[in-house]
């Protein structure tokens, strides 16, 4: 039976049997080690989330029940979770838009049933009604979900509850509130910590994947390079968590009063994480082009694909020296010899396919070079997307 159970075949294309086992022998260690990498740096870096929302929950509940004796304090704790959780990097938005949406939905929802009562198609004339005020105040979506939201409780149990405007409007500014007190001043996170935690691995990944479309291109190896445009592409979610985490420590070295000392250094890091945004963009259009280059069988000069692996030495030496706070002095002679193996590479000869990417390095060096603190025009002119004078 235990054998039965670890080992259960199952039909293969040619009808013989597959076992688990001998499938999962199958995955690269590699991959595994790395999945599990991943897994833990995002438990490690969004475990103060998780501790955020619970304390959140329990005070906004205790405020709503206990101090102000609110009969349906249900809804403290969802607001302040929503606060905490629903937007990462802008906190102090999300908690006017809530407050906003709830409020215009209860003045609107108020007067409405006060004319009409309620009912199913009462519910639909508040519900609109409500949204299309959340409009015209140019609320986000968030405003308008929070009003349609308020307008439906109203318009369907108002009757029974005729005053459940105001406690709902309590609620929301409870939950907000505590909320916000919460991740500013009993339990903010780290920012640099944070910064530190999630740059990293997100900055790994990026130049583990161009290092495999150098390899990749210099093998003229359109499997390996088409391998290595979907790990790009697959970075995406890895690379907003981390902008929108460096939105958050930035919002908290503005408004909290315990990490302020932190703001300047923060602001360095938004203006890096900008750049680095536009970079990640870029890498993955040139690794595009690189499958295109090999595909159509053009010349790839040694110069191009030396040049993508400094460019992703650099990326990784960018998390070791700037975002720690030295001189980026490897970094940026990583990124100026990546941009002379690009003069050297059109001067052997490159193709149209070969042309783009080279166009998409030179651009994704001037970012990496701003990243790191280097003036624009400066970038620019090192990166060779400026004639020298």
């Amino acid at each position: 039976m235990i054998i039965g159970l670890y080992d259960d075949g199952v039909g293969g294309a040619d009808g013989s049997e597959v076992s688990v086992l001998s499938r999962l022998r199958r995955v690269p260690p590699g991959k595994v080690r790395r999945e599990g990498q991943d897994l833990v740096e995002r438990l490690r870096t969004y475990l103060i989330v998780a501790a955020q929302a619970g304390v959140a929950a329990g005070l906004a509940w205790f405020v709503a029940s206990n101090v102000l004796h609110n009969p349906q304090p249900a809804f403290a704790p969802a607001v302040a979770v929503g606060t905490i959780a629903a937007a990462v990097g802008n906190r102090s938005r999300r908690t006017l838009e809530l407050v906003a949406g709830v409020l215009v939905g209860a003045l609107v929802g108020i007067g409405i049933v006060e004319l009409i009562g309620v009912g199913p198609v009462q519910t639909g004339v508040v519900v609109t009604l409500s949204v299309t005020a959340a409009v015209l105040v140019r609320g986000s979506g968030a405003v308008m979900t929070q009003a349609g939201s308020t307008a439906v409780l109203l318009g369907t149990v108002s009757a029974n509850a005729p005053d459940l405007a105001v406690p709902r409007t309590a609620n929301a500014l409870v939950g907000a509130g505590v909320a916000l007190a919460v991740v500013l001043l009993i339990l903010p996170l780290n920012p640099l910590r944070a910064v530190h935690r999630t740059a990293g691995p997100a900055l790994d990944s990026l130049a583990r994947e161009l290092s495999g479309c150098a390899k990749a291109l210099a093998d003229h190896d359109v499997r390996r390079a088409d391998e290595a445009l979907g790990r790009l592409c697959g970075l995406e979610e890895q690379e907003r968590s981390t902008i929108e985490l460096i939105g958050a420590a930035r919002e908290v070295a503005v408004l909290s009063p315990w990490r302020r000392r932190r703001l300047g250094i923060m602001r360095r890091y938004e203006q890096t994480a900008e750049h680095l945004e536009r970079a990640y963009t870029n890498c993955r259009e040139m690794a595009h082009w690189s499958v295109s280059t090999i595909r159509s069988g053009e010349p790839v000069p040694p110069g191009l694909p030396a040049s993508i692996e400094h460019l992703s030495e650099a990326v990784r030496l960018l998390h070791r020296e700037f975002l720690v706070g030295d001189e980026a002095d490897r970094t940026r002679a990583r990124l100026l010899q990546a941009a002379r193996e690009l003069d050297e590479a059109c001067d052997a000869g490159v193709e149209f396919a070969g042309e783009v990417v080279v166009s998409k390095l030179r651009v994704t060096v001037t970012e990496v070079l701003q990243a790191s603190g280097v003036p624009q025009e400066e970038a620019n002119r090192q990166a060779g997307l400026v004639a020298e004078v």
